[in-house]
């Protein structure tokens, strides 16, 4: 937390105010994150392919948090992260892309036992990847390959 006072330029205090603990500060940004996740889906709803607005989603949700070191640790240490302070923004999340889902399922180009779930894990996996292999790795190259798994035969 001293850390995060002292980048932000406020004092130690200040960012206690706002976040009694660590585990607060970590939930509100995920929390944030999470309703971009569901801007970002919003607005790849709009694309007529169903197969090009979920690889949006998932793109541009990975694009998003490519640099966000702090983003990819909370998700991998989500023990620490009080969910049911993203429960609104994950549902509003989960609704949007299962709708984009159920778009590609009944046109056929997406494995008819893709789920939300899933949808969640493929994020959670690329985002680990950006965070092991900075620089040195692609996360797109590893997105590309699980969304070749989630496409219909």
């Amino acid at each position: 937390m001293d850390e995060i006072a002292a980048h932000a330029g406020v004092g130690i205090g200040t960012v206690y105010r706002h976040f009694p603990t660590k585990e607060a500060l970590l939930t509100e940004m995920v929390r944030l994150r999470f309703q971009e996740f569901a801007e970002l889906a919003v607005l790849a709803e709009d694309i007529v392919d169903p197969l090009e607005a979920l690889e949006t989603t998932m793109r541009r949700s990975a694009e998003a948090v490519e640099g966000d070191t702090g983003f990819q640790l909370a998700m991998m240490g989500s023990n620490e992260l009080e969910w049911e302070g993203i429960e609104e923004q994950k549902a509003a999340l989960a609704e949007i892309v299962t709708r984009t889902i159920s778009r590609a399922i009944a046109a056929g180009v997406v494995r008819d036992d893709f789920s939300f779930e899933d949808f969640a894990m493929v994020m959670c996996g690329t985002t680990a990847t950006m965070y092991f292999k900075p620089g040195r790795a692609d996360w797109r190259r590893y997105l590309d390959l699980m969304l070749d798994g989630v496409r219909a035969a």
